[in-house]
């Protein structure tokens, strides 16, 4: 509860290389022991490190084969003949000379990419003057084969210096962090984590999520950025330093490069978070997209209804759902300005109206809106959505149930969708996901508008006990708790309302005579 742990839901790959062999060998590993070799990574995607060792290994050409196959191998395997091995096995390559692939590997997964173009110049000359202009010549296509990769990977700052830069995003609970890894001044990868039900502060996370990915790093760099102040910065930066054997400093950049790398890796943690979100949503919303003819997953649906007693007290209702969950913080009450009389019709294009002027104002459009009623009500939705402009938004109307007859001649009731452009509806089934969440939305916008709407008649309700002499706050609570409503106080007569404690025969007649009279 209190803390992170340093877990997401991936087997990561890392690159190995044997250097506790006298040939040091290139793999792909998900294992990481203390057997001596160096461990590089670990990597998200496996197909990736596999095409980078492809390509590290036509400008190192370094073996693979295993030990036992290193042994009894007589002539030089298929890799050799297509330049990515150096046949150490059979003694194409002198030791010394292929140790120096070994170690240009390396420096090539370590980032060093300067210092590896310098020293393949400087050996590349040095052939050339000792006129051994084979070897001259395969250090130059290894150095352009090494300036197109680099050329590849963006540029994200000049100063050459290796980064990390930590950032993250929240969504109530759910975390997600992002690491860039920043190697001579080019971003060359990242790597995610999520968390779910994550309840600590964003400077607890962040100490932890440090603390936890550095304890078996097998790099650290120059500079660590961060998105947030940590009260023990210092306390890291020493733990990094000593690990890293130079000085590490640990940083929040209010401006420059560093701060666009932060706002970079920001975005992309808001990505992995979305992401991750769409993976884990309830499959009743996939349902819904099938069942309703949606273009996209209907991940922001809002859902209208109208409630009123012929014409009284009209109100309009909104609920909105987000990932298949209620909203709350998105809902929205409509009192009814502009209608007299029961026009449900005008009264629902009145607050579509109001709800979706300037495109939705801050709160954007949903993926959908439900209506609650039939084709007249979906009638209404088309038309506003004409005539506001608005786009990509899907509208549909949900109708209550009504009888019909099936093909066996049974007669059932269900209920029904109703589709812009389609004649026939669809209709809702039992036990399905999709159909559930539909009826629930549905069920939801109806409490929500009912309940705003005995509110504002309670108040009227209240209003007019206030002007009842002897009436005062506790009998009005009680004539509420007995009564329920002001029809059934209206309804009630003298001997019922003096039931209710402290009401006397001559409060009871004014009361009749007051509401009579409204």
């Amino acid at each position: 509860r209190y803390n992170i742990r340093l877990k997401d839901d991936k087997t990561y790959v890392s690159i190995k290389i044997t250097t506790s062999e006298e040939f040091p060998r290139i793999l792909v590993t998900r294992k990481i022991k203390d057997d001596g070799s160096r461990y590089f990574g670990p990597y998200a995607s496996a197909k990736q490190v596999r095409e980078t060792i492809k390509t590290i290994r036509k400008i190192f050409p370094l073996c693979v084969c295993t030990p036992h196959e290193f042994k009894n191998r007589v002539r030089p395997c298929l890799d050799y003949q297509l330049g990515i091995c150096s046949a150490p096995a059979v003694g194409k390559i002198t030791k010394g000379d292929y140790m120096e692939l070994v170690e240009g590997a390396m420096m090539f997964l370590q980032g060093k990419n300067k210092e590896l173009q310098k020293r393949l110049a400087f050996r590349m000359k040095a052939a050339a003057t000792q006129e051994d202009f084979e070897t001259a010549a395969k250090l130059r296509d290894n150095m352009t084969a090494l300036i197109a990769i680099l050329e590849e990977q963006k540029v994200v700052t000049t100063s050459g210096s290796d980064k990390d830069v930590f950032a993250f995003a929240r969504s109530g609970g759910d975390m997600a962090f992002v690491v860039m890894f920043i190697r001579d001044g080019r971003l060359t990868g990242k790597r995610d984590f999520y968390y779910k039900d994550t309840v600590i502060p964003d400077d607890e996370a962040m100490a932890s999520m440090l603390k936890q990915y550095y304890y078996n790093a097998n790099y650290i760099p120059s500079e660590v950025i961060i998105p947030v102040m940590l009260e023990d910065k210092a306390v890291i930066a020493e733990y990094l330093s000593e690990r890293r054997g130079k000085r590490c400093i640990i940083k929040k950049p209010f401006r420059g490069f560093d701060k666009k790398l932060l706002d970079m890796a920001f975005e992309n943690a808001k990505e992995a978070l979305r992401l991750k979100s769409i993976v884990t949503l309830d499959p009743a919303l996939e349902e819904v997209k099938k069942r309703v003819k949606l273009k996209v997953i209907p991940r922001h649906i809002e859902a209208f209804d109208i409630s009123n007693l012929m014409g009284e007290d009209a109100v309009g209702a909104m609920v909105a759902f987000k990932d298949g969950k209620a909203d709350k913080s998105g809902y929205m009450k409509f009192k009814i300005k502009g209608v007299d009389g029961p026009d449900d019709y005008a009264m629902m294009d009145e607050v579509l109206r109001r709800r979706y002027a300037n495109g939705g104002g801050d709160r954007g459009l949903p993926d959908m809106i439900l209506m609650d009623g039939g084709k007249g009500q979906l009638a209404i939705a088309l038309k506003v959505a004409k005539e506001l402009g608005l786009q990509g938004v899907a509208l549909r109307a949900l109708a209550k149930e009504r009888e019909m007859i099936s093909l066996k001649g049974k007669v059932i009731k269900g209920e029904r969708v109703f589709l812009p452009g389609v004649k026939d509806p669809i209709y809702l089934k039992e036990g399905s996901a999709g159909d559930l969440l539909l009826r629930r939305i549905r069920d939801e916008v109806h409490r929500f508008a009912i309940t705003y709407h005995r509110k504002l008649r309670g108040k009227k309700i209240g209003s007019v006990l206030e002007d009842i002499p002897g009436v005062g706050t506790v009998k009005r609570k009680a004539l509420f708790e007995r009564f329920k409503s002001l029809d059934e106080i209206k309804g009630s007569s003298i001997s019922d309302l003096m039931e209710v404690k402290g009401i006397t025969r001559v409060i009871a007649e004014r009361i009749i005579e007051k509401l009579t009279a409204i």
